[in-house]
């Protein structure tokens, strides 16, 4: 620190929020920080409810991660086969361990979801009806109830029937998400309709509402491949900003050779800096407190996400001046 000799190194231990499953290995000039960063990311969380007259599974998925957090057994006697009165008297006595049954898995999946901040939706399933049954009471809080997306069949209980559920979640989840999509474009679409003035959409307009802090969410078009480069002069400090498309860059900085400053005319002008605008202006909505909501182009409203609004466009917390 203060010449030769007097270096000083420090150690820092830091527990990751969730357990770190990627080995990476890299001699290069920098860290590798990126797979860390992930971990830091909010992520929703889904609830998986696996049940039939035998045993029940909660289970918890979150972005990638599985976890099993409760296995229940019924106790409930199989169905009997003798008839007359003592079949009706056993009838009698499943059907109420069935109905503890129920209250115990309800319990416990109260217990374990709603503590959940960013759970996202509910999902449901098992063999033969006995989910149907379980849905249909009133076992859950009124919560969890509004959360199901999905009731589904499944082969087995437990483990196996957690697994088989997450097997098919990406196509539920996917579906899920475009009804999430259209909703917030119907949304943005209203407010542009009704020219309520809590609309906007474009570059300049979206970031200059996120930069004032106006804006409540922010719409990006996942197809959006814009970039902005900065361009410095070395010689005078002028400094620009341009938006193009990404696979334009390398062509922009060769361009630059060669180029006068517009300021001091010497021809020192660099290109320092070049960033995804989606990542630009995610940033800004994080900082603004703003909600960042990524649509597909899959979609009629991505389409016109992409088409009509330029990729960009923000639900505004309140009207801007002129």
């Amino acid at each position: 620190q203060n010449g030769p000799g007097s270096e000083r190194i420090e150690t820092y231990v830091i527990d990751p929020p969730e357990p770190i499953h990627i080995w990476l290995y890299r001699c290069d000039n920098r860290f590798h920080t990126e797979h860390l960063r992930d971990l830091l990311k909010e992520k929703e969380t889904y609830g998986i409810l696996v049940i039939d007259a035998t045993a029940s599974a909660l289970a918890t998925l979150e972005g990638n991660r599985l976890q099993v957090v409760k296995e229940v057994t019924s106790g409930v006697a199989g169905k009997h086969r003798a008839g007359g009165q003592s079949a009706r008297r056993f009838e009698r006595l499943r059907e109420a361990q069935l109905l503890s049954y129920f209250k115990r898995v309800g319990q416990h999946a109260n217990k374990a979801f709603l503590s959940l901040p960013n759970l996202k939706g509910l999902i449901i399933g098992g063999p033969g009806f006995t989910k149907n049954e379980f849905e249909k009471g009133d076992f859950l809080n009124y919560q969890l109830k509004e959360k199901i997306i999905d009731t589904i069949d499944t082969a087995y209980v437990g483990e196996q029937g957690v697994q088989e559920i997450v097997d098919e979640a990406p196509d539920i989840l996917q579906k899920v998400r475009y009804v999430e999509e259209k909703r917030i474009m119907q949304q943005f679409l209203y407010e542009i309709g009704h020219d309520t003035g809590l609309a906007t959409y474009g570059e300049e307009e979206v970031e200059r509402s996120l930069n004032i802090g106006a804006v409540k969410t922010l719409i990006l078009s996942e197809d959006l491949d814009l970039a902005r480069a900065t361009v410095k002069c070395t010689n005078c400090n002028y400094q620009k900003q341009e938006t193009m498309q990404s696979q334009a860059l390398l062509a922009y900085e060769q361009s630059l050779t060669g180029q006068s400053c517009p300021e001091c005319k010497t021809q020192t002008l660099n290109l320092t800096e070049t960033k995804e605008i989606i990542d630009d202006l995610a940033e800004l909505a994080e900082q603004a407190g703003a909600e960042v909501e990524v649509i597909s182009g899959q979609t009629e409203e991505g389409q016109m996400l992409k088409k009509s609004f330029g990729g960009m466009a923000a639900v505004l917390r309140f009207k801007l001046s002129n």
